[in-house]
């Protein structure tokens, strides 16, 4: 699936917000290697930067188009081309961090042991997950993708997801292998200003992409125009035009 950058920043302050407050709770002092993994445009590289001051810092992403912006925005930062489940970097880091990513990374049970053997004693691993598959905006897709003309090509689409866990489980798998787990779930209600058609643009920037990117131009105007109509109804505007979008967020930090 290919990103697009300009897409994803349109909404640029409500997505880094939970990369700050996830950042704030990482209790390590005096970081010396910190690395964004799945790190986008650079906006959450940016925070890292921030948070901490005079660490060596990179960051990778699957998309060159993300990657190309990273480096626009931040030139001092070495940013790479490439996948989370093909990285080798032994580290040792003091922080990892992985900012709305690991939901599109498959088999956590793996992943979250391997990322947790890749940091220094007393590093964290700094994890921010969408927790909303069951929202009306993602129930929305997957229904309007079953039920059109579409439904055979985008079987694999309504159906492909990472199977996330609940708070539970991750405390449970990560415990003993760290000092501290700190695991919570946050729900933002964002203003969008725009009504239902400013709901889709965002998710034209996430969750909709492996279904538009499945449709050829007519197919994909048909399908957005189903899915707005039915977010008006899900998401009904308040009297100035503005939707207040519920965005369940999971956020873990688990501490070697």
């Amino acid at each position: 699936m290919s990103w697009s950058a300009s897409q994803y920043v349109s909404f640029e302050n409500e997505r880094t917000r939970p990369v700050r407050d996830l950042l704030a709770a990482v209790p390590v002092a005096g970081a010396r290697s910190v690395v964004d993994i799945g790190c986008g445009p650079g906006n959450s590289t940016e925070v890292l930067a921030a948070r901490f001051p005079g660490a060596a810092i990179a960051g990778f992403d699957s998309s060159p188009d993300m990657i190309a912006a990273a480096r626009k925005r931040l030139p001092e930062v070495r940013f790479e081309l490439s996948d989370i489940g093909a990285w080798q970097d032994p580290g040792p880091f003091d922080v990892i961090l992985a900012n709305a990513v690991l939901q599109w990374v498959p088999d956590h049970a793996a992943l979250f042991p391997a990322l947790i053997a890749k940091l220094a004693p007393g590093g964290s691993l700094a994890v921010q997950m969408p927790d909303n598959l069951e929202e009306p905006a993602h129930r929305l897709m997957r229904e309007i993708a079953e039920d059109g003309p579409w439904a055979a090509r985008l079987a694999d689409a309504a159906q492909a997801r990472t199977v996330r866990h609940d708070a539970q489980w991750y405390y449970r798998e990560l415990r003993p292998a760290c000092a501290a787990v700190d695991v919570w779930r946050t729900t933002y209600h964002h203003p969008l200003a725009g009504g239902a058609h400013a709901v889709v643009e965002w998710f034209k920037g996430s969750g909709l992409r492996p279904f538009l990117e499945a449709l050829d131009d007519t197919e994909r105007a048909a399908y957005l125009e189903r899915y707005e109509t039915a977010i008006a109804q899900a998401y009904p505007a308040l009297a100035d035009g503005t939707v207040l979008l519920p965005f369940p967020r999971l956020f873990i930090v688990a501490t070697r």
